[in-house]
């Protein structure tokens, strides 16, 4: 990533240009430093850091410090505003939620950040656009597939969508030809055996893997 690419919509293009976002859980701050860079060297430009991870704030900041201009940094699994502001001073670039919280979206329009809040039904989905999503999350997608992305894309083909839970190789061209703007992918991605090994060289030739196939989807 073009160390220029600072501001908002810059970061939105540039995480819809890679197609892939990973979503990452360690209990390692040092893994997670790892995990972001060879992301980076693959060509994932997004990652996202999940709030369920132990020291996940302290993680934020040390990945933002260290990864500024070659990653954007998200704070994944927000619930609230006061979550959501503390990932923000630490250096998030980008808010995902699981669920649809309207003072998350409002907080992070107040800043200027990416907000990509969780929903499941198309009233939520719409609900979460009209009150400004950037991105809303199709969270979990494992239960509804790419179907479910084409069926929603046809009546609201303003609303920028992005499934994760159950997104693999396998599958990511599907939801992104259905219409998604790109896919949150976790163990899938972030191989457990990999990451328990340290062998970065792999997981940047996976990251690499994946911003290929979309770029084929895309085609």
């Amino acid at each position: 990533m073009d160390a220029s690419i600072r501001g908002k919509e810059q970061q939105l293009g540039a995480l819809i240009e890679s197609g892939v976002v990973a979503v990452i859980r360690t209990n390692s701050a040092d893994e997670l430093i790892g995990i972001c860079r060879a992301m980076s060297e693959g060509g994932v430009v997004g990652v996202e850091i999940t709030m369920t991870s132990p020291g996940a704030i302290e993680a934020i900041y040390g990945v933002s410090k260290e990864l500024r201009g070659k990653a954007i940094i998200g704070a994944g699994s927000v619930l609230d505003a006061e979550t959501a502001r503390a990932a923000m001073l630490a250096g998030a670039d980008f808010i995902v939620g699981p669920v649809l919280n309207l003072g998350v979206i409002e907080l992070c329009k107040r800043y200027g950040k990416i907000v990509i809040p969780g929903a499941f039904s198309p009233t939520e989905i719409l609900a979460a656009w009209q009150a400004g999503a950037d991105v809303v999350k199709i969270f979990p997608a494992t239960k509804l597939g790419p179907s479910f992305i084409k069926d929603v894309r046809g009546p609201l083909p303003q609303v920028r969508l992005t499934p994760t839970g159950g997104v693999n190789l396998d599958n990511l061209g599907e939801f992104l030809k259905a219409g998604a703007v790109f896919v949150g992918v976790g163990t899938a991605l972030v191989d457990k055996k990999l990451v328990s090994e340290r062998n970065w060289d792999a997981l940047a030739a996976l990251a690499a893997r994946y911003v290929g196939a979309a770029r084929v989807a895309r085609a």
